[in-house]
């Protein structure tokens, strides 16, 4: 899937430490943080299935490879291959906002992005 704004592939923006547990450079985009808390959520997920990524594949009508490569945090998933995998696990995956990390305000409130 192409990035958008010329994002660099989500783990190009880890400053320290190994994805998906890295920390991430202050530089880095949203799409980086939601792709990082995304993959920990699908490690978390493949895990308490008990599925491995060849059975997680087939019953999501995905490819390994595709799975391993969000995993790696190499590339965004697209919609769809979004969906299949919550509708295999029956959760959200995706991160949502909450993925952001914190930022304070000119007025001192606490806002995300």
């Amino acid at each position: 899937m192409p990035r958008s704004s010329n994002d660099q592939v989500p783990k190009e923006y880890v400053s320290s430490g190994i994805w998906p547990r890295a920390e991430l450079r202050v530089d880095a985009p949203a799409s980086a943080h939601y792709s990082q808390a995304l993959a920990r959520n699908l490690e978390a997920a493949l895990h308490a299935s008990g599925h491995s990524l060849r059975t997680l594949a087939d019953e999501a009508g995905l490819t390994h490879t595709t799975i391993g490569r969000v995993l790696r945090g190499e590339v965004l998933p697209d919609l769809g291959t979004l969906a299949r995998l919550e509708v295999v696990f029956d959760i959200e995956l995706w991160p949502g906002l909450a993925s952001l990390p914190q930022r304070t305000t000119q007025s001192g409130e606490s806002a995300i992005g």
